[in-house]
């Protein structure tokens, strides 16, 4: 039967592919590609429901697969822009999955292509880690396209697995992502807490009440939906909601968050965030997520957040990061390298805290230094992540022993710091670095060299179409 799964993955991820590459040709891009692609899955799976299990229809009369099937023309476009309309406004999983839906192929002919190669799949007749899985494989295409900038929502697989990993959710405890994108981290976790009991009610607590998570653009929330909905999870309503996180409050506490907020500043257009809850106000966008989460977690909750080195040493997140050691314990602080997140030369932490208890060490794994990973030649594999998770001794803290010693070992990635020697720190810095930048040193083939090259060159070239802008409004 795996085999049979396999194959059924390979030959049908194998028909998407083709198929994005004749829309390519005549400029649909992956994303609206995919987005489509999600909105016609959803009507074909609901007419298997009703077809093939006897199952009554999710979608309104009038607007089902069905009533795309044997239309051509301006016809199939006509209705298939009513049946996105008509969905978006539903009150329930159909409404989250159709947010704001558009059609983007506006072409009948190439619409047509998309409906008939759905239509020629059984999916409900798929196991559900086989749909899942060539779902997954499309969102992770997507975020490789550079031209369509959805790297942005994409954390690396190997990273999200190393971080569930030690966090160690549980089927009873509640997970959130208030910054989900298409829904990695919410489904590592789920993988993770299905294998931990059988137990009917536990598992009904995990597919309908334990995950949640957020995002505030709408084309993402109708991924991280589809994507969560294809592995068994909110069948009935979304755990995905369309908003900014920062904006309000939290309205529920947590028992564990993962997540990776977005890089850089606001979107245009975002409303300013001055709220009464914060401890500092700040136009910093990750001070403010960081601000967000550590407010959202319960008493003896815990979180794993990608964030960027400004966090560790900005002036303005001075007062945060002594919040963060005063009333959270902040043990373990993860140094990733560059190479590894879409977005160029970005240099990233993870921070893993546990609300209600002070700090008194900050260990510190250093993956950055002397390391090199590039997207394509050499991505970062969880096995590379083997020796933090090793040293991070999950289960047992107290018993961490570090691998870092001035004398004997002035190469070890792990060490730890005394709170009292963070706080005297200026400004309460958290960067800290000792190992020397050619420790560990490696020696790279010429496509890995090459491949480095062409990153940076992509990241000169959109400095300078910005540069030329600015000048351009100078000037003006």
């Amino acid at each position: 039967m795996k085999e049979q799964s396999n194959a059924t993955e390979q030959s049908l991820t194998k028909k998407v592919w083709k198929l994005a590459d004749v829309l390519a040709g005549q400029g649909i891009g992956f994303t609206d590609y995919i987005t489509q692609l999600t909105y016609l899955l959803f009507l074909k799976m609901d007419d298997e429901q009703s077809t093939t299990f006897q199952e009554e229809s999710k979608i309104p009369e009038g607007n089902r697969w069905s009533d795309l099937l044997n239309l051509e023309g301006t016809d199939l476009l006509e209705k298939y822009d009513s049946i996105l309309k008509k969905l978006s406004e539903q009150n329930n999983l159909i409404g989250t999955i159709y947010t704001k839906a558009q059609n983007k192929i506006d072409k009948p002919v190439y619409l047509k292509k998309v409906i008939s190669m759905i239509d020629g799949e059984k999916w409900l007749l798929m196991e559900g880690d086989v749909k899942g899985a060539i779902y997954e494989g499309i969102l992770e295409k997507n975020g490789q396209d550079k031209k369509s900038g959805a790297g942005q929502y994409f954390t690396p697989r190997s990273l999200i697995s190393a971080m569930v990993d030690v966090s160690q959710p549980k089927i009873t405890e509640t997970v959130c992502d208030p910054a989900c994108g298409t829904g990695g981290f919410l489904l590592a976790a789920y993988e993770f807490m299905k294998q931990q009991s059988s137990d009917k009610r536990k598992r009904q607590f995990l597919n309908t009440e334990a995950l949640s998570g957020v995002d505030n653009t709408a084309l993402v929330v109708t991924m991280a939906s589809m994507n969560l909905y294809l592995h068994g999870i909110g069948i009935a309503r979304s755990p995905i909601e369309c908003r900014d996180s920062l904006e309000t409050e939290p309205t529920k506490l947590v028992d564990v968050i993962l997540a990776n907020p977005p890089f850089g500043t606001r979107p245009a257009g975002s409303v300013e965030i001055n709220r009464d809850d914060f401890y500092v106000t700040t136009k910093n966008n990750q001070l403010n997520f960081l601000q967000h989460m550590m407010l959202m977690l319960k008493d003896g909750g815990r979180a794993a957040v990608v964030l960027p080195d400004n966090v560790l040493f900005e002036a303005e997140g001075e007062k945060i990061r002594k919040k963060l050691l005063a009333d959270f314990n902040l043990h373990t602080i993860l140094r990733l390298p560059t190479g590894i997140f879409y977005a160029q030369g970005v240099k990233a932490n993870v921070f893993f805290f546990t609300k209600g208890q002070k700090t008194e060490d900050v260990w510190y794994y250093d993956y950055r230094t002397g390391i090199k990973h590039t997207l394509v030649t050499n991505p970062m594999q969880r096995k590379d992540l083997d020796d933090f998770v090793k040293c991070y001794n999950v289960g047992n803290l107290e018993a961490r022993k570090e691998t870092y010693n001035e004398t004997t070992s002035p190469n070890g990635r792990w060490r730890k710091y005394s709170v009292k020697e963070l706080l005297k720190r200026d400004k309460t810095s958290l960067d800290i670095t000792w190992l020397k930048a050619n420790a560990d040193e490696k020696e790279y083939t010429l496509a890995e060299l090459m491949d480095t090259i062409s990153e940076k060159s992509d990241s000169i070239a959109k400095a300078v179409t910005e540069l030329k802008s600015l000048i351009a409004n100078i000037e003006e």
